[in-house]
């Protein structure tokens, strides 16, 4: 009789753990999508699409060079870097819009080391290579992401820079998300973030291990990075114990890039004045 009390008792204890165990895989399971793979499933809404003109032609011709470097994954990465004058140990980390690494990103990145002597300048390529023309090739390209290589770029891209390194990030669009994602990455070796109308991360156990404040650039306007996103991520990084600065433009989605016709040059040179007084100010620029 003891022996079935004591064989009984064992498998109610066997059957409380396994129940315990699966309530604990429930809830540990996301819930959905992670930050960036929402913004890439916005690929598939057409009025999305049909809000980005394809880009106006554009060359550039100024210094810089592409470089490769290891990444986790045993593959190499590549990105579009412009060495500091003299020998520093603080990046800044540039990340595409959704149509990748174009000579759009190049300027952008020149721009920044040209603002900020001391400091180098990475635009990470987050499509190994690939450049979209179209709105429809672009969204294709951002659909077909993969968030784990991805990572291992952005990680890559860390290394390259070093264990010394002071990395602060800057992106528009997908890169805007991307930006965010690489603040999170970066861990202690984190100084800066700034996004410019980029998806959230809704996460907030992940925004609670960000070593640094953010600088988020939204639109008004927008339709995909709303102002309700705009204000939950503000209640998520305030959850978080962590700063978020928050300016919103008068404007449409993308209004700061200069190959969109949308393009609103005034507002624009506003963002960005205001995203190198901030990174200048992280970086010690």
């Amino acid at each position: 009789m003891k022996k079935l009390l004591l064989l009984a008792a064992a498998a109610l204890a066997f059957g409380t753990a396994q129940a315990q165990t699966a309530a604990l895989s429930c809830c540990t399971r996301p819930a959905g999508p992670s930050a960036t793979e929402a913004f890439a499933m916005l690929a598939s809404n057409q009025e999305f699409v049909g809000g980005h003109d394809a880009p106006l032609p554009y060359t550039y011709a100024g210094e810089g060079e592409m470089v490769e470097f290891k990444t986790p994954d045993g593959k190499s990465g590549r990105g579009f870097e412009i060495k500091s004058a003299t020998p520093s140990n603080k990046y800044l980390l540039v990340y595409q819009e959704w149509w990748g690494l174009n000579d759009y990103i190049k300027k952008e990145a020149a721009r920044f080391a040209e603002e900020m002597p001391g400091v180098n300048v990475l635009a990470v390529d987050l499509y190994d290579g690939r450049v979209a023309g179209s709105p429809e090739e672009a969204g294709k390209l951002m659909q077909s992401i993969n968030t784990d290589r991805a990572m291992a770029i952005v990680k890559g891209a860390q290394l390259h820079a070093g264990p010394k390194a002071r990395i602060a990030s800057v992106g528009w669009c997908f890169g805007g998300g991307w930006s965010l994602q690489s603040a999170l990455l970066g861990g202690k070796q984190t100084v800066g973030c700034v996004m410019y109308y980029g998806m959230p991360e809704k996460d907030v156990a992940k925004l609670k291990t960000l070593n640094s404040d953010v600088l988020g650039l939204f639109a008004e306007y927008d339709k995909s990075i709303s102002p309700e996103v705009v204000a939950q991520f503000e209640k998520n990084m305030a959850a978080a114990g962590k700063k978020l600065t928050v300016k919103e433009y008068p404007a449409v989605h993308a209004f700061a890039n200069p190959s969109n016709p949308k393009y609103d040059q005034a507002l624009a040179e506003d963002a960005h004045q205001r995203a190198l007084t901030y990174l200048k100010a992280r970086l010690k620029a």
